[in-house]
């Protein structure tokens, strides 16, 4: 069984975390239901948050992998992009455990909440804009949900679009690029990064060091707060 325990979901944010059998994106919903069909053992609904309430720093994902967290139930876990994720973590002291690639490992987040823009698997990794704009306001819930956050780094340009629109500001102001910084007018700062996906690392358009780099940044920030 890899269904995901009901710890990854932390206090203060589990209220706003959509519900199991979510029905708002009727595409979303009909390749659930599919999967419960022919994998009955995976998580398969929507991917609660993870990490520390308490978090400092929150990380914003575009949505669960096939094999991924639509089928662990936790963020960046079952597949490529999670070991280069809980890695870099780990070497900037927000990450404690060994990362093993399944939900209940040992692995635990410290300063840092992991989240995403859309909390259902889309078909071919690709949410519509409807759909990215339907389930925003659960991405909202949870941003407001974590008074302490002062750094939110945004994995890719559909986390960079949700999380600036969540935090107040305008697209023509805040253009997506790796690495750029920009202040929100709810005071906290973005960080965007290219996503660690599987490609993305094979085709070296993010290495190591470019992903350090922007967890070095968001690290130094903070302390300048």
């Amino acid at each position: 069984m890899t269904l995901a325990p009901s710890s990854l979901v932390p206090g203060p944010i589990a209220p706003v975390e959509p519900t199991h059998d979510c029905p708002r994106c009727p595409r979303l919903v009909a390749a659930r239901d599919a999967l419960r069909l022919d994998n009955p053992t995976w998580w398969n609904a929507p991917v609660p948050a993870f990490g520390d309430p308490q978090a400092w720093l929150a990380i914003v994902g575009l949505a669960p992998g096939l094999h991924g967290a639509n089928r662990t139930g936790r963020p960046f876990t079952g597949d490529h992009s999670g070991a280069l994720l809980f890695a870099t973590l780990g070497r900037f002291g927000l990450c404690t455990g060994t990362y093993a690639n399944r939900a209940n490992d040992d692995v635990v987040l410290t300063g840092a909440m992991i989240l995403n823009a859309v909390k259902c698997l889309p078909p071919a990794n690709k949410p519509t804009p409807e759909e990215i704009r339907t389930c925003r306001p659960f991405l909202d819930g949870e941003v407001a949900a974590l008074p302490n956050v002062r750094v939110v780094v945004a994995l890719g340009q559909i986390a960079h679009q949700s999380a600036v629109k969540v935090m107040g500001g305008r697209l023509p102001k805040a253009t997506f690029a790796h690495l750029a910084e920009h202040r929100m007018p709810d005071g906290r700062i973005l960080i965007d990064s290219y996503h660690p996906s599987r490609y993305n690392q094979n085709t070296g358009r993010l290495t190591e060091a470019m992903f350090d780099a922007v967890f070095a940044r968001a690290v130094a920030l903070d302390q300048m707060s």
